[in-house]
């Protein structure tokens, strides 16, 4: 009794017509027959009744249905644990995140990751959420690292939380100090040093200072975390980053916390839902919301 002989035997039972049948596992029908016939000769008992071109499972063929699903399908798991295995020592895992991620949380998960699964090649696109969303929308990424809520009109993706993170005022430490702890208010006279369009840090700190009556004025626009960070060093003003990246900022920096309530924001792990992320992207997921556990 061969494989191909069980698979082409289910594909007849299940289309109950053997052109059909050929079709569906892609061989012409002649030798679908035959394999049929050669499986009949082989088990001693016809399977099918063929009467007036109707085909109709015979005893033997009910008896042996169950059985030959059972064999496919552990043939077919078989296949997947193999091909899962050769996905962890070999193969790639596409990641997006947004910058500050990059900077804060990254580093040392993907150290894990690497070390664990030298193998996988790591590709990281950074960018905004909206960004990322658009990545992962047109499966140019398995994974992403997205600020929530999600924006307006998003794909179906499934999302998990990671970690919520208080933002912070940075400013130089050869600047004058500003008030501990700051109020969003006070950000009114303040030099802001701000990112470009499309940052979630953007949209979140300009809509605070919108929510207590004023439009910030900016110092500097348009950079990148590396470069916010630099022109606040210069002292060309200051900047509302997350905690993590301000405590790895380095010296040259003075950390503030906002009074409460104060601004955080929701970091979540996100991929299509209707795509199941390779195994390798999983067992990142996994290093990932173990990360994220410890640093919330």
């Amino acid at each position: 009794m061969q494989f191909q002989q069980l698979l082409y035997f289910v594909a007849v039972a299940e289309t109950r017509h053997f052109t059909h049948a050929a079709e569906r596992v892609h061989v012409s029908q002649p030798s679908l027959s035959q394999q049929i016939k050669s499986l009949e000769s082989e088990l001693g008992a016809e399977l099918f009744s063929r009467a007036r071109g109707n085909i109709a499972l015979t005893e033997a063929g009910e008896a042996l249905l169950p059985l030959a699903r059972r064999i496919l399908a552990d043939a077919d798991t078989a296949r997947h644990e193999v091909q899962e295995l050769a996905q962890l020592r070999r193969g790639r895992v596409r990641l997006g995140a947004t910058p500050s991620v990059c900077t804060g949380l990254l580093p040392e998960v993907l150290r894990v990751f690497h070390d664990r699964h030298p193998g996988i090649q790591l590709l990281i696109e950074e960018g905004g959420s909206h960004d990322l969303v658009r990545g992962l929308a047109r499966g140019a990424l398995d994974l992403a690292l997205v600020v929530l809520p999600l924006p307006p009109a998003s794909p179906a993706l499934t999302t998990v939380e990671l970690l919520r993170e208080d933002l912070v005022v940075v400013s130089a430490t050869s600047a004058k100090a500003p008030r501990r702890p700051m109020r969003i208010a006070d950000l009114r006279d303040q030099p802001l040093v701000m990112f470009r369009h499309g940052y979630d840090l953007r949209e979140l700190t300009v809509a605070a200072c919108r929510a207590e009556g004023f439009e910030p004025g900016f110092t500097v626009e348009g950079g990148e975390m590396d470069a916010v960070l630099g022109f606040v060093r210069a002292g060309l003003g200051v900047a509302v980053v997350p905690s993590m990246v301000a405590g790895r900022a380095g010296p040259g920096f003075r950390v503030t916390p906002l009074a409460r309530p104060g601004l955080r924001r929701t970091i979540a792990l996100a991929h299509r839902s209707d795509v199941a992320p390779p195994r390798a992207a999983r067992e990142l997921q996994r290093v990932l919301l173990g990360a994220g556990a410890g640093a919330g």
